[in-house]
């Protein structure tokens, strides 16, 4: 019984190692590339569908951008004026 838990013991530290080598990262990234196989004509969808929205929300983000820089440019000229409006006027007599 011992010698079987001492083998365990010593095989988890040596999986462990052997899986997070390059090695193991080659056998895992092998495996993964032949589980999917041809992409699906749903896959095929999906994908076509997810780059339509990232294209959509780049748009998205840009005219929000674009607003947010207005608004900013707005508060910035509507403060400007209203400081200059609440200085009291001098004489300009002198």
């Amino acid at each position: 019984m011992w010698p079987i838990i001492f083998i365990l013991i010593l095989l988890i530290p040596i999986l462990a190692i052997i899986l997070d080598s390059q090695v193991g990262r080659a056998l895992a990234a092998r495996l993964e590339r032949r589980s999917l196989g041809e992409p699906s004509d749903l896959m095929a969808e999906r994908i076509a569908y997810l780059e339509g929205e990232v294209d959509r929300l780049g748009s998205e983000l840009a005219r929000l951008e674009e607003q947010g820089q207005f608004l900013q440019n707005l508060l910035t000229e509507r403060a400007g004026t209203g400081r200059r409006a609440a200085l009291p006027e001098g004489d300009d007599e002198g």
